[in-house]
C-alpha cells in the first residue's frame, strides 16, 4: 500500500458501541482532521478513496498487528515472555488480573473502529456518482476488512454462550450500545455474509495497480471464509474455499521457505494477506512485529524490545532435517547477518529465554540497515518487511485439516506433502491428525496464524498448558534449564479472552463478561 501511507489526522466515533476512539497519524491521508460533517463528505470519488484508505489507518498501531494482538499468541506453548513483566505473566497464565490492562484492552476497541469505518462507507458510498469498477472495489474492501475484523472478534470473545455485537449501517448511530449477538453462530453468518460480498466485489491481487498493493483482493477474502469455515468445523465449506484459492487464486507457494520472509517477497505469490510495511519517513509504517521480537537492545545496535521468544518445546518438536527449525528460531551459537556482519547468537543478559524468531530478521541483515530496511525510529520498529497474516501454506494447512476429519488418515497427504517437500522432508503417506498438528506448528510458528487458538479449537490447551516450558541452554541455580512452569487452563472458561472491562463499563452493563472472568 504504498500510495495509501500518507498524509494526516483521523477521527472515528464507534457509533452503536457507546465508546469513541480518537487515532491521529501522519502516515495517512485520510479525512480532514476532526470528525468532517456529513454534510460536506462523502460527495466525491476522492472522498471515497480517503474513507477506504481509513480502513488501514490502525494496522499501524502498535497495539494491533505489532505487540497488542501478539500477547494473544504468546500465550501458547511455542512461547515464553523474554523479560519479566507482570501484566504479560498474567495473560500466559489466564490469570484475571490482566483485566483493564493495557495491553489487550485496545484490541475489542480497535477493529470496532475499522468496522464502523466500513459502515459509513457501505452507507455513503453507494450513491456516489463515481467509476463503477472503483465503487466496486471500495466496497469490498468495507466488506473484508469488517468480515476480518469480525472473524477476529469471534475467534478471540465469542462462544455459543454469547457472541461479539454485530453492529451494522442499520443500528450504528444508536445512542445505546450494541448487545452481544446470542452466540458465536450468529457472528459466522454475518461474517459469511460480509466475506461472500467483498469476494465478490473485489478485483484479484493481479489486477490491482502497484500504488494499490496492500489493498484487500478476492483471494483475501475466500482465504478468511476458509479459515472461518475451520473454527466452524463446517469442513466442507472450508475445503471450498481452500480449493478456490488454491485452483483458482493465483497464489502458491515460495520456493524455499526463507524466501517466504525476504522483503523482495512481500508482494510475491505466498503472502495472500499481510500487514503493510515500510522503513519509510522518520517512524516507518506497519507492524513492528520484528522489533518486539529482536532481542533485548539489539546488541547495542538498535532498540529492539525481547518480548515473544520461542521455547525449547518448539525447537524439539521439528523433525531432524527440517529446514524451517533453523529458518524459524536463532539458539545460542549460531551464526546470523545482523547490520551487514555475521554474528554469533547470544541473548541479552536481561533475557529469560535464551533463542528468538528468527522469521522476520531479514530487513536487519543489510548494512546500515536504519532508514533503509529498518525505521529510523526505534520506538516503532517498523521495516520492509510485510509480516503475514493469511499465506498459502497455511491455506495447503485448512484444506489438509479438513479433509483428514472428512475422510480420515491420508486425506490431506497432497497438501501436507506439498509442505513437508518445501522443508526438506520425506514425502509420507497416511498422515492423520497429529501429523497436521506438527505440520501446522512447524509451519506457522511465531505467525498471527495464532497456535493458541489452534490448541484451543482442537481441545488439546488444557493438557498442552498444564506441561512446563523451558530454555534451550540457559541454566538455574542448580545448573538445570531454566523452566517455565505449567498453567491451568479451564475449557470452560479460558477458550475465550476477557471482554475488555472498558467495554463492560461503557455499555452500561448491556455488553457482558464472558462467564467465569
Amino acid at each position: 500500500m504504498k500510495k495509501i501511507t500518507r498524509n494526516i489526522c483521523f477521527a472515528m466515533l464507534l457509533g452503536g458501541m457507546g465508546v469513541s476512539f480518537q487515532s491521529c497519524t501522519n502516515k495517512l491521508d485520510i479525512l480532514p482532521e476532526g470528525a468532517p460533517s456529513k454534510a460536506s463528505y462523502w460527495k466525491t470519488k476522492e472522498d471515497a478513496v480517503k474513507g477506504a484508505n481509513g480502513l488501514y489507518n490502525l494496522y499501524d498501531d502498535e497495539d494491533f498487528y505489532g505487540r497488542g494482538f501478539a500477547w494473544f499468541l504468546n500465550a501458547s506453548d511455542d512461547m515464553v515472555t523474554g523479560r519479566n513483566n507482570a501484566q504479560a505473566e498474567n495473560i500466559r497464565t489466564f490469570n484475571r488480573n490482566y483485566i483493564g490492562g493495557g495491553y489487550t484492552e485496545s484490541q475489542w476497541q480497535m477493529r470496532y473502529a475499522i468496522i464502523k469505518q466500513a459502515n459509513e462507507i457501505l452507507r455513503y458510498v453507494p450513491s456516489i456518482a463515481m467509476d463503477e469498477k472503483l465503487k466496486n472495489r471500495i466496497l469490498g474492501e468495507a466488506n473484508f476488512n469488517a468480515g476480518y475484523m469480525y472473524f477476529q472478534l469471534a475467534a478471540n470473545y465469542a462462544d455459543e454462550r454469547a457472541g461479539v455485537p454485530i453492529v451494522t449501517v442499520e443500528n450504528m448511530d444508536n445512542e445505546k450500545a450494541t448487545p452481544r449477538a446470542a452466540n458465536v453462530e450468529e457472528n459466522y453468518l454475518h461474517i459469511e455474509k460480509l466475506l461472500k460480498s467483498a469476494a465478490d466485489q473485489l478485483p484479484f491481487f493481479d489486477e490491482l495497480d502497484v500504488a494499490d498493493y496492500g489493498r484487500a483482493h478476492k483471494v483475501a477474502a475466500w482465504a478468511v471464509l476458509s479459515k472461518m469455515y475451520l473454527y466452524k468445523k463446517d469442513y466442507k465449506n472450508a475445503t471450498l474455499y481452500a480449493d478456490m484459492v488454491i485452483n483458482q487464486g493465483k497464489r502458491g507457494l515460495e520456493k524455499s521457505f526463507t524466501d517466504v520472509f525476504k522483503a523482495a517477497n512481500n508482494w510475491g505469490p505466498e503472502y495472500i494477506w499481510s500487514v503493510t510495511s515500510t522503513p519509510a519517513g522518520t517512524d516507518g509504517w506497519g507492524s513492528i512485529l520484528p522489533g518486539v521480537m529482536l532481542t533485548n537492545g539489539a546488541w547495542g545496535l538498535y532498540n529492539g524490545w525481547g518480548y515473544y521468544m520461542p521455547t525449547k518445546e518448539l525447537y524439539d518438536s521439528y523433525e531432524a532435517g527440517d529446514v524451517r527449525r533453523e529458518a524459524t528460531i536463532l539458539k545460542p551459537g549460531d551464526k546470523f547477518m545482523f547490520f551487514g556482519s555475521e554474528r554469533i547468537f547470544a541473548p541479552a543478559g536481561s533475557a529469560t529465554c535464551d533463542m528468538q524468531f528468527n522469521k522476520y530478521m531479514e530487513p536487519f541483515s543489510h548494512p546500515s540497515p536504519i532508514g533503509t530496511h529498518v525505521s529510523p525510529n526505534g520506538n516503532h520498529m517498523a521495516t520492509d518487511l510485510n509480516v503475514p497474516l493469511i499465506r498459502f501454506a497455511e491455506i495447503l494447512l485448512i484444506k489438509a485439516e479438513s479433509q483428514i476429519m472428512l475422510n480420515g488418515a491420508g486425506a490431506g497427504d497432497k497438501e501436507l506433502n506439498m509442505i513437508r517437500k518445501r522443508a526438506n522432508l520425506i514425502e509420507k503417506t497416511g498422515m492423520t491428525l497429529a501429523d497436521l498438528k506438527r505440520e501446522r506448528r512447524n509451519e506457522l510458528a511465531g505467525e498471527f496464524s495464532d497456535r493458541h487458538r489452534d490448541l484451543v479449537r482442537w481441545g488439546d490447551a488444557e493438557a498442552t498448558y498444564a506441561k512446563p516450558l523451558h530454555t534451550y541452554a540457559m541454566k538455574n541455580g542448580s545448573g538445570m534449564p531454566i523452566e517455565f512452569a505449567g498453567r491451568k487452563f479451564d475449557p470452560k472458561i479460558h477458550h475465550v479472552w476477557a471482554v475488555p472491562q472498558q467495554e463492560v463499563d461503557n455499555s452500561a452493563g448491556l455488553i457482558k463478561q464472558n462467564q467465569g472472568w
